[in-house]
């Protein structure tokens, strides 16, 4: 795992120093490649080094890190193209992919910890350096403090740990009945996740930040929270048998509520970041369960929705660089302007949706299985989600795509043939991946 990091800290000076932006893009993919060479199949570390190792789950979340990052750069020619910093926005990528791959593939909790908070600079700056409205400052403020509130506690509680098991390798915890603890050790990954009630820092976040800031905050960060769980869960496996009910209540009616909000939303960025919301609640909820289909369909989803999702701002920006607006007042009738753009926009809204081949389906069908075999009751609330999810992707694609065309528009291109290879980039794992399934399966 070593290798990897230093890997990549040589990547540094090539992106301060040299004109280099896409060589630094093809090393991404490049170190994608032959990351996925050390496939791990289980939920045994491999490649251990140090305080480094890789199980199935880390394994994964790396490996969406790499794919993400080197797609940022696809998606991010305008900044090299106007020269905006472009060598600093390098930097920025290499630090916050070094600091994601570390936090996913550590095995000591504290070091998890370190970098879990470091991932949060680069992407802080990502939103306040190349964002574009001037709110952009207060989506700042709110990244920063919605999850630094939560993560002194998770500091102290980590100590708390170390004293009671004399070590914070995740090989060595065993369960822990303490409501306290469970509270500030989890809300940290509450936050990140977000959790219905403290969600409202995401679609800030998300509206605000330039598309590289959306791309890694839907594809990878949101990830952060889930995997956290994931791995601490295990502490709490007899407590969270009477507790865990709570939030999976929690989960099930803020996704309704969330998939209503999404149906009154004007602006495009803001609807993709709440229909975020909505399928991470979904993850959550299978994560509470406790069960084998849970933690199997929390992972298979949170790699569907990064994928997804960052798919679906990639389209929001192509139509943002166009015509200066997210509005879907405006940005209307563009299967007459882009008609292959809009059999993209087509298919990306109906995976959002969980529609057949996409990976989001799978991934559904096993959260919907968990939360149902953990009480029936649920139900109600995941057939009003996967019926809203329908609603709001629809809404999201018939109102971009069909209508009268605004006639402020004075010239228009059509799609360029990165993009059109971004989005493929993007779709094509989402839709392959279903094929070879049973892998993700193998965690446990």
């Amino acid at each position: 795992m070593m290798k990897f990091i230093f890997m990549m800290v040589f990547l540094i000076p090539l992106g301060f120093f040299v004109n280099s932006f896409w060589l630094i893009q093809l090393f991404f993919f490049f170190m994608f490649f032959i990351f996925m060479l050390n496939f791990s199949f289980n939920f045994i570390f491999v490649n251990v080094s140090y305080y480094f190792g890789c199980d199935l789950l880390s394994f994964v979340m790396v490996l969406l890190s790499f794919w993400i990052c080197s797609l940022m750069f696809m998606a991010s020619e305008k900044i090299y193209k106007l020269s905006f910093f472009y060598n600093l926005f390098s930097f920025m990528m290499i630090f916050l992919m070094i600091s994601l791959f570390c936090a996913f593939s550590t095995m000591n909790l504290f070091v998890f910890y370190l970098f879990f908070e470091s991932s949060l600079i680069p992407t802080l700056i990502l939103i306040l350096g190349w964002g574009y409205q001037p709110e952009r400052i207060q989506a700042g403020v709110y990244l920063l403090f919605y999850t630094m509130f939560a993560s002194l506690p998770m500091l102290i509680s980590v100590f708390y740990l170390y004293e009671k098991f004399n070590s914070l390798d995740f090989f060595f915890f065993s369960s822990v009945d303490n409501l306290f603890l469970y509270l500030c050790l989890n809300f940290v990954f509450f936050i990140k996740m977000p959790m219905f009630f403290v969600h409202l820092w995401l679609p800030k976040a998300h509206v605000e930040a330039p598309v590289s800031g959306s791309m890694i905050l839907a594809g990878v960060m949101l990830k952060l929270g889930g995997y956290g769980l994931v791995r601490l869960m295990v502490l709490f496996m007899s407590l969270g048998m009477s507790i865990n009910f709570v939030f999976i209540t929690i989960s099930l009616f803020g996704g309704l509520m969330i998939s209503l909000v999404c149906l009154r939303q004007s602006d495009m960025k803001s609807l993709i970041a709440y229909s975020s919301v909505a399928h991470m609640g979904l993850v959550l909820g299978g994560i509470m369960t406790l069960n084998y289909w849970g933690f199997c369909g929390a992972l298979m989803m949170m790699i569907a929705h990064g994928l997804c999702s960052s798919g679906l701002f990639c389209l929001a920006n192509i139509s943002y660089e166009r015509l200066m607006s997210r509005s879907l007042f405006l940005n209307k009738g563009f299967i007459n302007l882009m008609p292959s753009m809009s059999l993209w926009w087509f298919l990306f809204c109906s995976s959002n949706m969980a529609a057949p081949p996409s990976l989001n389906l799978m991934g559904e069908i096993i959260l919907i299985n968990s939360l149902i075999g953990w009480g029936y009751l649920s139900m109600i609330m995941l057939m009003f989600m996967s019926f809203l999810s329908a609603a709001y992707s629809l809404y999201l694609y018939s109102y971009s795509q069909h209508g009268k065309i605004y006639s402020g528009i004075y010239c228009f291109s059509s799609g360029y043939v990165r993009e059109y290879l971004l989005l493929l980039l993007h779709w094509l794992p989402l839709n392959i991946l279903v094929l070879k399934a049973e892998f993700i399966m193998l965690f446990i």
